[in-house]
């Protein structure tokens, strides 16, 4: 089974910021009580409060998040609510402590 690896990046309009972070802890609320095998979901809020970053680790991807209710909320106006987004698949050449 290959593992695929995405780092996603974006910006949130100020004015979008509450809603969207409601929206994406639903995602790791429901992530957290589903508990997919093998997969990782890490989101990281830069310090102008604004960035986040997330990393997603799993077999199948784009798989399980198309399947969450919570995903397709967070999904559904995320054009809007963004100013700036990038997504790319990478290939790990090491790490430490996080998990294989």
């Amino acid at each position: 089974m290959s593992v695929d690896t995405l780092l996603i990046t974006y910006r949130v309009r100020a004015d979008r910021i509450d809603e969207h972070l409601a929206l994406l802890d639903a995602v790791h609320q429901e992530l957290a009580r589903v508990r997919p095998p093998g997969f990782r979901y890490l989101t990281l809020r830069l310090d102008d409060g604004l960035s986040f970053v997330d990393v997603v680790i799993g077999p199948d991807l784009p798989r399980p998040l198309p399947s969450l209710e919570s995903f397709g909320r967070f999904r559904a106006e995320l054009e809007e609510r963004c100013e700036q987004r990038s997504t790319a698949e990478f290939t790990v050449r090491g790490s430490y402590g996080m998990g294989e």
